[in-house]
C-alpha cells in the first residue's frame, strides 16, 4: 500500500472510551476494539480473541494488555500476541491520539492499514459499546 491509498480516520473522542476500558468501532469490513490504558495510550485490535473469537473489547485492561472475557487468554495490544502458552494473534491497527480525538488508520479499499480486513462483518459487533457511530470508507 502506498502512502497516497491510506488515510485516518476520526472515530471519535478518547473522554468516550474508559480508562483501563474499550470502545468498538464497527467498520465495513470488520469490528475494531479501540482500548484505552491507565496512562491514556491507545491501541486499536480487532475485536475478536484469536482462541475462540470472544469480544476482547469487553475484557479487562492491564497495563498493555486485555484479557478476553471467555477464556482468560492475555493479548498484547502492542502486538496482538497471545501471551504466556497460548498461541495466537489478532491484527492490530494503526491507531493516533490527537488534541483528544482517536484516528484508525485505513486505505481507500475499507481495509485496516495493515492490509488485512479483520474477518469478521461489521454487523456481527453487537456486543460491547460503540465509541462513536458506524464508519463507512468514503
Amino acid at each position: 500500500m502506498n502512502g497516497d491509498d491510506s488515510h485516518w480516520l476520526d472515530v471519535g473522542s478518547i473522554a468516550d472510551v474508559p480508562v483501563r476500558g474499550a470502545r468498538v468501532v464497527k467498520l465495513p469490513i470488520g469490528c475494531v476494539a479501540v482500548f484505552r490504558t491507565a496512562t491514556d495510550e491507545v491501541f486499536a485490535i480487532a475485536d475478536r480473541c484469536p482462541h475462540k473469537g470472544g469480544p476482547l473489547s469487553q475484557g479487562i485492561v492491564h497495563g498493555k494488555a486485555v484479557t478476553c472475557p471467555l477464556h482468560n487468554w492475555v493479548i498484547s495490544l502492542e502486538t496482538g500476541e497471545a501471551q504466556g502458552a497460548d498461541k495466537g494473534q489478532v491484527q492490530t491497527i494503526p491507531v493516533k491520539l490527537e488534541d483528544g480525538v482517536v484516528w484508525l488508520c485505513v486505505d481507500g479499499a475499507g481495509n485496516l492499514a495493515n492490509g488485512a480486513p479483520t474477518g469478521r462483518a461489521a454487523r456481527g459487533c453487537s456486543l460491547g459499546k460503540s465509541l462513536d457511530r458506524d464508519h463507512p470508507i468514503p
